[in-house]
């Protein structure tokens, strides 16, 4: 079988063979995050170095090579506010494909010399807090070593990819089989062939529309309907870039904070029944045609009322029944009753994913009524008994998403305690960006940040400029340590989870909210109150049993052990 599952490069690829280096400060990534910090910090001063798992600059999308790979956020905000960068930069599309977004982080190579302060293909496996002289000691998997001050993951929140449990996936299949995080660069021919797609998250649709051009046949496998908006792709003409430049500093450095998402839509002053029923038509029409998430930011009481949630999904609906002709993918795709609140889960960006799930090539599986049972070597089995053939097997499942990336790192903080096992059962941060008894370790863009409600670098780009300040503020007062209180942590948690409770999203099982750790709590609750039952008849029958035998016991010897027994017991419940 032929795969593309990934791998690590290991060594370091700009000429440098040292092995134990000393830092002010060892960023993890070389994402937007990690790139704009390690920018921040040489202007401060600092000593950082950059550690990379990738070959190249851009985070995810030095990764991301699957067909129809692009952004969800529009030209300009996708992009950081760096002026000697965006000066010298022309976006070509409204929305950036994976391709472009590769040229702009080698542009911004060019200009910045990032790769200068980077180890590339070199993985971080572990990284422990020294007490004794307040620094991180960080050790990667091809033997590199480094003692920093500060450790600042930016990992983002897609750094650990995750792949089905099914029987057979691993060993069986003979196929061409591909985690879409892992795409070859040239490409996969899917002419004539028969293709499978599992996953309808971003990645899924994106890679369902274009294999559907292309495959002979498509069989898409759908847990959870993706409640998909139009993206409205268009040209980002020369003259248009050229218009912009002059507003680009205040659209990246002001007007994209003037939205609760950081985008420059705006944030609505108005709910969905101050309007009447045809002045609602009409501006969700507007926001319609005008594409991507303009049409989240049109009313402020969707995901706060399930009135006006359930009139946004209404609307949404029928726009998306209208576009199908199967009436078995159109109740899956776009049921009449909403599968979850709207929009409570990311929704994804297509641009004609509908009418390709239209056609008659393409079959739609839905694995909540007919699961997987196992993967032979020519396909997927379902519990139906029928065996979906496929000569190519994409896997868009996604991400252990947002602590993942960060618990598949071996990190130690005080005490010997592991963060991996701080966060088991429940993560707790402060401000999402700092974990008591980690001192000395921030992170970007993860978990209790907004992270999945926003445009990405409009998030890292304030994360990163409070970390610099932080570090500033602390060589000129000479301090060596920072470390969040664990008072703090909670009251950080319980503050993110009364917000998040406000909201529909609450009610939605998601990526963000990590499902893992939804199903934990519930066994763990199942558990818990099944072992305190046990225990309860176990106990009352047991001193029934006792006390009534030795009841029959002192009857009939006249001994005074149950007036005794009675006494001691007496003595424990006043104690």
């Amino acid at each position: 079988m032929q795969r593309n599952l990934g791998g690590q490069t290991n060594g370091h690829l700009n000429g440098d063979n040292q092995k134990n280096i000393e830092l002010d400060a060892c960023i993890v990534g070389a994402g937007f995050a990690g790139v704009y910090l390690l920018h921040l910090l040489r202007k401060e001063g600092f000593n950082a170095k950059i550690i990379e798992a990738g070959t190249g600059l851009g985070g995810i999308w030095h990764w991301n090579s699957y067909p129809g790979a692009r952004v969800d956020s529009p030209y300009p905000v996708y992009a950081l506010n760096i002026p000697e960068v965006y000066n010298t930069w022309h976006w070509s599309e409204k929305y950036p494909g994976e391709r472009e977004l590769k040229r702009y982080f080698q542009h911004i190579d060019n200009v910045l010399d990032i790769s200068k302060d980077t180890f590339l293909g070199c993985k971080v496996v572990a990284a422990g807090f020294d007490p004794q002289v307040d620094k991180w000691r960080i050790v990667c998997e091809n033997g590199l070593k480094v003692t920093a001050r500060f450790f600042l993951p930016c990992l983002g929140f897609a750094a650990k990819r995750y792949f089905p449990d099914w029987p057979g996936l691993e060993d069986k299949y003979k196929g061409y089989l591909c985690h879409s995080s892992f795409w070859p660069a040239e490409g996969v021919d899917m002419k004539g062939k028969k293709a499978a797609v599992v996953g309808t998250g971003a990645t899924g649709i994106q890679i369902s529309q274009e294999a559907a051009r292309d495959a002979a046949e498509l069989t898409c496998f759908v847990r959870t309907p993706n409640l998909c908006l139009p993206m409205r792709q268009g040209p980002v003409d020369q003259e248009e870039s050229k218009r912009d430049l002059a507003s680009l500093n205040e659209k990246l450095g002001t007007a994209r904070f003037g939205s609760a998402a950081g985008f420059i839509y705006g944030d609505p002053k108005k709910g969905v029944f101050d309007d009447t029923p045809e002045q609602r038509e009409a501006t969700l029409e507007e926001g319609w045609r005008y594409g991507g998430f303009k049409f989240l930011h049109l009313y402020n009481d969707m995901l706060t009322s399930q009135a006006a949630n359930d009139e946004m999904y209404r609307f949404w609906a029928k726009k998306r029944r209208a576009q199908m002709q199967n009436p078995a993918k159109r109740d899956l795709l776009a049921p009449e009753t909403q599968p979850h609140p709207f929009a409570g889960k990311r929704p994804s960006l297509e641009q004609d994913y509908y009418e390709q799930m239209d056609k008659d090539h393409v079959t739609l599986v839905n694995v909540k009524q007919n699961p997987v049972q196992e993967v032979v070597s020519n396909g997927i089995i379902t519990a139906d008994g029928i065996l979906h053939e496929a000569d190519i097997i994409a896997i868009a499942t996604g991400f252990d998403s947002v602590t993942g990336g960060m618990k598949e790192i071996d990190i130690t903080g005080l005490s010997g305690e592991k963060l991996s096992s701080k966060w088991k059962t429940g993560t707790y941060t402060y401000l999402g960006m700092s974990v008591a008894n980690f001192p000395n370790m921030l992170y970007t863009y993860g978990p209790q940040s907004p992270t999945a409600y926003a445009n990405g670098p409009s998030i890292v780009e304030p994360q990163d400029e409070w970390i610099v300040d932080v570090m500033k503020k602390m060589r000129e007062q000479g301090k060596t340590r920072l470390n969040p209180e664990v008072e703090a942590e909670r009251e950080w948690k319980g503050m993110v989870n009364t917000i998040h409770a406000m909201t529909l999203r609450d009610k939605v099982d998601g990526w963000y909210m990590g499902t893992f750790y939804i199903f934990f709590f519930f066994f763990f609750l199942f558990f818990f109150f099944f072992f305190f039952f046990f225990l309860f008849f176990f106990l009352f029958f047991f001193f029934f049993f006792f006390f009534f035998f030795l009841f029959l016991f002192s009857f009939f010897l006249c001994a005074p052990p149950f007036f005794v027994s009675i006494s001691l017991a007496y003595r424990m419940n006043v104690s």
